[in-house]
Formats: C-alpha cells, structure tokens, sequence
C-alpha cells in the first residue's frame, strides 16, 4: 500500500501556504488552472488556448500509477481556480487534496462524465482517453468548466473547442479507415499493461495478452502469467509486441524472444512525452501509436496518412 506519509506533508504544506497565501490567483487575467494528467494538461492548453494558465502536475513520460505528490504540487493547488482530474486509478494519488486545493477551486473529474469500460475483475478502466469520442466529450466539459470560472472569455473558449474538436473528429475518423485496411483477425495487440482498451474497442483490435495483466502497472506478472503469455503469442502469431513508453521494456524484450515476435515502438499509454517528441500532444499521441500499430499488425505492409 503506497505510504500516507508524502501525502500527509502535502496536506501539511497546503495549509501552511493557504494561511499565508495573497491572493496571487489574481495575477495575469486569465484563470489558474490545474491538471493532473499530461493528457488532460494538454486538452486543457488547447481550449484554454492563451487566456488559461495551464499547469500540469505530472510531467511527460512519467508513470501516473507510481506517482507521488510534491511540495510543488501543493503551491499549484492552492491557487488554482479550477482542477482537472482525470478520475480512476491514475490519479487518486491526489485523493482528497485536490478536492481541498483551495476554497475558489472547481473540481471537475472527467471519469465521471465519460463513457466506461471494466478491465479484467470489473474495476473501471480509467484509460478513458484512449477513444477519442470520450475525449470529444471532456474537451466539451472542459469547455464549460473554463467558461464558468472565467465568463469573460467564453467566445474565446467556445472557438478553440470547436477548433480542436474538429481535428480530434478528422483524426479519430482516419484511424478508423486505417485499420479497416487490416483483416480483423490480423488486429491483435499485446502490450506492457492493460492500459489500451479503449483505443482496442474503438478500432476493432483484439488484445491478446499483456505482460502486466491488469489495469496498473503497480502489479506484477507472476512467472506462470509470464509463460502463458509467451505460450498465446506462440498459439496466436503474433508477430510485434508493443512496450510502452513509460515503463522499462526488459520484460517485453525477453518474451518477444522467447516467443520469436519482434519488439515494436513504445507506444503513449499512461503519459504524453516531452516537447519534441512523437507524443508531445494527445493528438500526436494517438497519430503515433495508430501509425505504430498498423505497420505491427500487417508487418509493414499497412501504414496510415493521419491528419495532423
């Protein structure tokens, strides 16, 4: 069980500097806002376009399931005035404290107003932006939630949604196409962990197996998980399986070899990557790992002309 002692300082430190907080949330004219994930920090960005001080606590290519807090994340929080949160498993390390940010914070937990779907034992999968027509429905909430904390810009806000909800519709339609081109028995994934579930229902994928058999990476596969995993790619043929990008790809090295597959991209699943990088937006996130996955699926024989 993850210790309560960071979160307990966290929780300290909030109050420490709340108690001699001046007001600074009323620096810039636009409003403070805080998100937990590099995805939602990103939608965030694009709606807020330049009028919404964006601040995202988790920082590219780090893991959200073995997060924990930091002094800074606590001098955000106390001064935002509106806190997005992605919901489930990959942010409820922030628990109650974000909820307590600050007197003048909105909460807004996009799990909530999305479309769910359980993983193996019936937990919520909480990868929810995985399928785009979810986030067509968080960009829409985030939307609102700016247009409320700041009525000022709601044109602004209405515009850049309205522009960002067009690339995400064109984006999510030519993916679609793309891997219709691949026979459905060809569409089969196996990954790091159980984290691509959405995208798989979305575009008619098969996930086969995966090296972590569940919803987080905190679990660990146990040496039988391991072996019938090698045993179901070898039954299946799969040829490429896909690490990700962050989480350390050793274990999938190992059973790729053991099961004569090849070892393909890292692909974005629990975090966007850095400025400059293949994942460096949720669009190209998903640009990317489509991409990755057609030529793995049809061994090159498939590739997708995604907008961008």
């Amino acid at each position: 069980m993850r210790s309560l002692v960071p979160l307990l300082l966290l929780a300290a430190l909030i109050t420490g500097v709340s108690a001699c907080g001046s007001g600074a949330d009323d620096r810039g004219d636009g409003p403070r806002v805080v998100a937990t994930t590099t995805q939602l920090a990103d939608i965030a960005r694009a709606i807020g376009g330049d009028r919404a001080q964006v601040t995202g606590i988790l920082t590219p290519n780090s893991d959200p399931h073995e997060y924990e807090p930091r002094p800074s994340d606590a001098r955000a929080l106390v001064h935002a005035r509106l806190v997005l949160q992605s919901g489930g498993d990959v942010d409820e390390w922030l628990g109650d404290l974000v909820k307590s940010a600050g007197a003048d914070a909105q909460v807004v937990t996009l799990i909530d107003d999305v479309h769910t779907r359980t993983g193996e034992g019936g937990d919520v999968d909480p990868h929810w932006w995985q399928d785009p027509r979810n986030v067509e429905i968080a960009v829409t909430r985030i939307r609102d939630a700016l247009a409320e904390t700041d009525p000022g810009a709601t044109a602004t806000y209405d515009a850049n949604a309205e522009a960002y909800l067009g690339r995400l519709e064109a984006l999510d339609t030519a993916i679609a196409r793309c891997m219709e081109r691949i026979p459905a028995g060809e569409r089969r994934l196996v990954t790091n962990h159980d984290a691509l579930g959405y995208f798989a229902d979305r575009y008619g994928i098969r996930v086969v197996g995966a090296v972590i058999p569940a919803l987080s990476t905190e679990a660990r596969a146990s040496a039988g998980e391991t072996q019938a995993l090698v045993a179901t790619i070898e039954r299946e043929g799969v040829s490429t399986i896909f690490p990700e990008s962050s989480v350390n790809p050793r274990l999938e090295k190992a059973i790729a070899r053991e099961a004569g597959a090849r070892v393909g991209p890292a692909l974005w699943a629990d975090s966007l990557g850095p400025k400059g990088s293949t994942g460096a937006t949720y669009l190209d996130s998903m640009r990317f790992n489509a991409d990755a996955m057609a030529e793995g699926f049809s061994d090159g024989a498939v590739q997708c002309a995604l907008p961008d």
